[in-house]
């Protein structure tokens, strides 16, 4: 055990400085290590992207909507806390919207000890049902709070579930807490964000998505998120299927 303690605070996570010519404490490095670990377990953040960041973010090709939306990020992170609105990432799978998310509260976590929350669209729906179940060990409470009460929330894939009306109400009420207690969300989603009969060039990527977001999440939760968040589009090739492409070369 003793080689866990800290050898400048002597366990105390307190250490004497001098400052100005006088003899100040202040935290000792290891009590603010220890409270980004922290951070960064309660964040929940998948292990496949728990060493995202946005140094490592790939820009592929010269994509101009990439280079844009690390430089929103950026913009983000430094402008955190007076940040005053979330994002939106939309585009088709594979072109690192997950990656950039969850780099941005990664860089949060790390550079300014922000309490900061990732979930997927799914797997909280499902989390929320599953505490309706008789022999379930957690409440609906216990699924919730840290989603109400991180200071940045990351939802990931934004509308992947087909809305029902209890959905809808259920992530209303959710992202309503939100807003009203003005607290930053990011989202991502692989659904296109318009009209049913508007015509873009991009809907080449979204080939096999006949929906739209307001079909998935519907109109009421879109229009909230118009007021919370900016939309940021990303758009080019599954980066995915290129890598599986090149690693199958000989």
């Amino acid at each position: 055990m003793e080689k866990d303690i800290c050898k400048k605070c002597q366990g105390t996570t307190w250490v004497l400085v001098e400052k100005k010519g006088k003899t100040v404490a202040r935290r000792c490095d290891c009590y603010v290590k220890k409270q980004k670990q922290v951070l960064l377990k309660k964040a929940n953040i998948p292990r496949r992207y728990k060493n995202c960041t946005l140094d490592n973010f790939e820009i592929h090709k010269n994509n101009t909507s990439h280079r844009d939306a690390l430089k929103i990020s950026r913009q983000f992170v430094n402008n955190f806390p007076a940040q005053d609105i979330g994002m939106l990432f939309i585009g088709p799978c594979g072109v690192g919207k997950t990656h950039i998310a969850a780099a941005i509260i990664n860089e949060l976590i790390k550079t300014k000890k922000t309490f900061c929350h990732f979930t997927d669209f799914r797997e909280l729906i499902r989390s929320i049902q599953n505490t309706y179940t008789p022999d379930s060990s957690m409440s609906e409470s216990d699924v919730l709070n840290p989603v109400f009460q991180c200071q940045v929330l990351v939802m990931d894939e934004l509308g992947a579930k087909r809305s029902t009306a209890w959905v809808e109400d259920t992530i209303f009420y959710i992202i309503n807490n939100r807003y009203n207690n003005k607290k930053l969300t990011i989202f991502t989603s692989n659904y296109l964000d318009q009209e049913d009969d508007e015509v873009d060039a991009r809907q080449e990527f979204f080939k096999q998505k006949d929906d739209s977001l307001i079909d998935r999440i519907g109109v009421r939760l879109r229009s909230r998120i118009y007021e919370m968040c900016k939309v940021v589009e990303m758009w080019g090739e599954d980066y995915r299927k290129v890598i599986k492409q090149a690693n199958y070369r000989f």
